[in-house]
């Protein structure tokens, strides 16, 4: 150990070079060894496991399509998602190597599509000039991994087709067996556990896994397991309780910005069995956990179901749960007719000449809890030719889930570690206000408002006034507040609390309060100083705990749900944790937040007030050949030898 360390006194060392020459010190002291021919080995015990979210993984064409009218036809291994060409070109072709039965989750009878496998599947879904950087979702975090030295089999992908609901993920291509074996690929491979980093959907996916997985090993393995196979849990945007831009999708449709109208966006969306894992459900609402036996449910065995209860403390309405009314919907009254008509809304609008000419609209709203129990699409089944579809679905995939009822709260996962990371402070939809538009499925829903949280108050679309119950932020502008923030619950007793710069900073404006008293059921609202100009990153980390647990929330400021994996501040705070971590000289269990300096070239910048390059303490101005601007030409000192040294306290 002194030998390497006497090697780090005479040469100079950038802040990559360090970091793992950091790593490789720590792996060494652990196993006992003197460094030499070990480190590479010892180095290899670093793995990570990524799970994407909804939509972020690759698929590819298993079939020959001939597409006409059209020069694109597909054929295997094509990419289907995400293809803008082929989207321009042949949307009807590709609709087909999209879409799914809604009742039996098979391809469609011309063409089908499969999940790719590797980074390549996750990293950039459509690359070239113009898409390309619209697509990129993993491949920044990989440029990061590349920078600091981590192997390439350090990193594993865990891709999975997105459409398919949790068991049919596992009845049609062993996912759970697949990532089972992935953990423990990597333990024997690495020698190490791994960490998971999760996304949006991701996260859910993970979950059921969790779930998945106590039925698949004996019960007094199960602890022993995920001690042995995972260090650490980064949930990033998790939504906990769901998104209300699922139940949009569901009812108009969400094109995500593609070339396509929200009706062909709609029924995609519904075809597909996971169109239910994302929608907002109660959570004062459980399923009791039966343990079922998953052969049994493939052999088409009867078992009894979980069954499903709220507790009384539940209204009807969903404010105690949920910012505001989920749907409000207005059913038309018409003219010699009850309230509901008997025949469907599609078939009635073209029997009348007007079709849209109807008297006293009667308004009925519906909660998270509505959605999740089925409520809602019973409501409307008169005006809604799909409701029986989505009903299969719901009770089929969801309620009648031989392992999990994904629409239940979520409990902490039994992990020694958890980070649970997302973005606050956007607007963020919380609620929609749907009225019949008279037009055939799947445009037989117009949306008349759309309700939003932002920063601590309700507003709607057309400005008038909304009542509920706001929080004092909102959420990431995908996934209400109240959703992402549940993993505060998993919090203990007492929490520190860190306010930071999400910029480099010296330290001046750090805000700590520590042993704050947490309790379950409420929020925790630090009493903190904001400054209008800059963002933040909020830290709630475990002041008292289990000695081998912990547990963290760190919320960004204005970070933006799809992009978040993206950004600069989440990979740096993630990669000192990480480090801090393996480091032997760490002296708290989490890292420090007192100051933030540049770690890579591109952190150091041009300070035009002084004429020079920012943070001279690390930062010098080296022109390099293409430079075309003075803060590209700031780069860091390669004497910085303590530059990462300062996170130990």
């Amino acid at each position: 150990m002194s030998r390497l360390t006497a090697r780090y006194d005479h040469r100079p060392f950038s802040a990559a070079s360090l970091l793992r020459s950091a790593v490789l010190l720590f792996l060494v002291a652990r196993s006992g060894g003197d460094g030499g021919g070990e480190e590479m080995s010892l180095y290899k015990k670093l793995s990570g496991v990524i799970i994407p979210g909804f939509a972020s993984t690759q698929l590819r064409a298993w079939s020959v399509l001939d597409c006409p009218y059209s020069p694109f036809d597909f054929n295997p291994l094509d990419a289907v998602w995400l293809d803008s060409t082929k989207i321009f070109s042949a949307v009807n072709c590709w609709l087909k190597c999209m879409l799914l039965d809604p009742y039996t989750q098979g391809d469609h009878p011309e063409c089908k599509s499969r999940p790719d496998t590797g980074l390549s599947a996750i990293t950039e879904l459509d690359p070239g000039y113009i898409t390309g950087p619209l697509s990129s979702v993993w491949k920044e975090w990989l440029k990061w991994c590349v920078e600091f030295g981590i192997e390439p089999n350090a990193i594993i992908a865990a891709p999975y087709d997105w459409r398919l609901a949790p068991s049919m993920l596992e009845k049609r291509d062993l996912y759970f067996h697949k990532l089972k074996l992935t953990f423990e690929t990597a333990l024997k491979l690495r020698g190490g556990p791994s960490f998971v980093f999760a996304h949006s959907m991701g996260n859910n996916v993970f979950r059921y896994f969790l779930e998945w997985l106590k039925l698949e090993i004996s019960p007094k393995d199960y602890i022993q397991w995920l001690d042995e196979h995972i260090l650490a849990y980064f949930a990033v945007g998790a939504p906990l309780l769901g998104a209300t831009e699922s139940v949009r999708s569901s009812l108009s449709g969400v094109t995500f910005g593609l070339p396509i109208n929200e009706g062909t966006a709609r029924l995609m969306y519904n075809s597909y069995g996971s169109s239910m894992w994302l929608n907002p459900f109660s959570q004062y609402c459980r399923a009791d956990n039966i343990q079922w036996k998953w052969k049994r449910f493939f052999e088409g065995k009867e078992s009894d179901r979980h069954r499903y209860h709220c507790e009384e403390t539940q209204s009807d309405w969903g404010w105690p749960n949920w910012p505001t009314d989920l749907i409000n919907i207005e059913v038309p009254r018409y003219p010699a007719m009850g309230a509901y008509p008997t025949m469907p809304m599609p078939q009635m609008a073209q029997n009348m000449t007007l079709p849209m000419e109807y008297e006293n609209p009667v308004l009925l709203s519906f909660s998270p809890k509505d959605v999740s129990d089925g409520t809602l699409f019973k409501a409307i089944k008169e005006f809604e030719p799909e409701s029986q579809r989505l009903l299969y679905q719901l009770e089929n995939y969801y309620k009648n889930d031989p392992v999990l009822n994904p629409l239940t709260p979520w409990e902490r996962p039994p992990l020694k570690n958890i980070f649970c990371i997302y973005g606050i402070d956007s607007k963020t939809e919380v609620g929609y206000y749907f009225a019949p538009s008279g037009k055939p499925y799947p445009d037989n829903w117009l949306i008349t408002d759309v309700l939003y949280e932002v920063e601590g108050t309700l507003l709607s679309r057309s400005g008038i006034p909304v009542s509920g119950n706001v929080s004092e932020t909102s959420g990431d502008g995908t996934v209400p507040y109240n959703s992402l923030s549940w993993c505060k619950k998993w919090i203990g007793p007492k929490v520190n609390i860190t306010r930071a710069p999400q910029a480099e900073h010296d330290g001046s404006d750090v805000q700590v309060k520590l042993n704050v008293d947490h309790h379950a059921d409420h929020d925790i609202l630090p009493n903190m100083e904001r400054s209008p100009r800059v963002k933040y990153i909020t830290y709630y980390e475990d002041s008292e705990s289990h000695p081998e647990s912990r547990t963290a929330v760190w919320e960004l400021d204005k970070g933006n749900h799809r992009n978040i994996v993206r950004s600069q501040v989440l990979m740096r705070e993630l990669w000192l944790q990480m480090w801090h971590e393996f480091h032997p000289d760490a002296k708290s269990k989490f890292v420090t937040k007192a100051k933030r300096g540049p770690l890579r070239d591109v952190d150091c910048y041009w300070d035009y007030g002084k004429a020079r390059c920012a943070w001279p303490e690390h930062c010098e101005y080296r022109y390099a050949f293409g430079d075309v601007h003075l803060g590209q030409s700031c780069r860091l000192k390669k004497s910085s030898a303590d530059l990462l040294l300062q996170y130990l306290d």
